[in-house]
């Protein structure tokens, strides 16, 4: 008897990978859309019913009120890293296993990360919209003159490590488990994270959100950046104070920023946030907006992982982790 799994966040580039590689095993649905507490309400019951396993992505919010609509539910398997989004709370409380992967995207999020780094320093933005005056105005940097600093050296962190050093840039590093290879193999100089944001030229941003660092980047971080200096973030949004970075890039302070995440997601189902999410919601939409204005802004919609190699892992290592999770026995009622 096939196992039933319904995909939400399915996105065209995920077809590929099911369409060359079969699993009998299973009975698959797909949903372009996310699953969410109103979209759960529009679902047949018979899907309900029958479910045993979920796969989301990050933009799903699957908290006590979505997962207890399941009734057989066994399995919640994220195509993430991050798990944020789901309360481990509320599914371990029924027996139902969360599981998310790791590791991917690493070098597919450094290449463009730089691709990002690149395009501010040397203003592609503005010379390709035609936002400039003079052309005296595109005049950029030579980015081997410029020092790096990353915050966050986990497996992404240390493939942009492996690309600085080839553009023979001086690259610092703030991690709370340093890596000493990281050290040995590129030459990167650990600082406290103070330090770090004094004395880089360029800001990288490669930290999960793990509840007690929201908003570690605000207007004191900002402040201790180098005038002139840039930064990007390719994490999450709820990192940055959205208003704080708007602020200090319109003031000059930053040269230039980029980021890489979707608009707003605080609706976590494990984290306390300061203010209503939906509050918070309104005023990162209304920064980003007045953000994307800016010509030295670069902002795109959580791309960064977004290769054929990356997404084919993700779903391989999803299928691959549901597997040996059922094979472990340790999910009750999958047999």
């Amino acid at each position: 008897m096939a196992i039933d799994m319904v995909f939400f966040d399915f996105r065209d580039e995920e077809k590929e990978f099911f369409e060359k590689n079969k699993f009998p095993n299973f009975d698959f649905t797909f949903y372009k859309e996310s699953l969410t507490p109103e979209s759960v309400k529009n679902l047949p019951e018979e899907i309900k019913t029958k479910t045993t396993i979920l796969s989301v992505f990050t933009d799903s919010e699957v908290g006590e009120d979505v997962i207890k609509e399941f009734k057989n539910l066994r399995i919640i398997s994220t195509r993430s890293t991050s798990f944020e989004h789901i309360s481990k709370k509320a599914a371990t409380d029924r027996n139902i296993a969360v599981l998310n992967v790791t590791n991917y995207g690493g070098r597919s999020v450094a290449q463009f990360t730089f691709a990002l780094i690149l395009a501010l320093i040397r203003n592609i933005k503005p010379a390709l919209d035609g936002t400039y005056s003079d052309k005296k105005e595109l005049s950029g940097r030579d980015i081997s003159n410029l020092s790096l600093g990353i915050a966050g050296t986990g497996a992404i962190g240390a493939a942009v490590c492996s690309i600085a050093k080839f553009f023979c840039m001086k690259v610092y590093g703030y991690d709370i488990q340093p890596k000493q290879e990281l050290t040995a193999k590129y030459g990167l100089e650990y600082l406290s994270f103070e330090d770090l944001l004094r004395a880089s030229d360029i800001i990288t941003l490669h930290m999960p959100y793990t509840c007690d660092n929201f908003r570690m980047f605000s207007n004191p971080q900002f402040d201790l950046m180098k005038e002139g200096s840039y930064f990007i973030n390719t994490s999450s949004s709820k990192l940055v104070d959205t208003q704080a970075l708007y602020n200090t890039v319109k003031n000059g302070k930053i040269k230039g920023a980029a980021l890489d995440f979707t608009v707003c997601g605080y609706g976590s189902p494990e984290c306390y946030m300061p203010q209503n999410p939906s509050e918070i919601c309104r005023e990162e939409n209304k920064f980003l907006t007045l953000l994307k204005s800016e010509k030295n802004v670069i902002i795109t919609p959580h791309i960064a992982y977004a290769t054929r190699e990356s997404v084919n892992f993700i779903l391989q290592s999803t299928m691959d982790n549901i597997k040996n999770t059922i094979q472990s026995g340790n999910v009750y009622g999958l047999y």
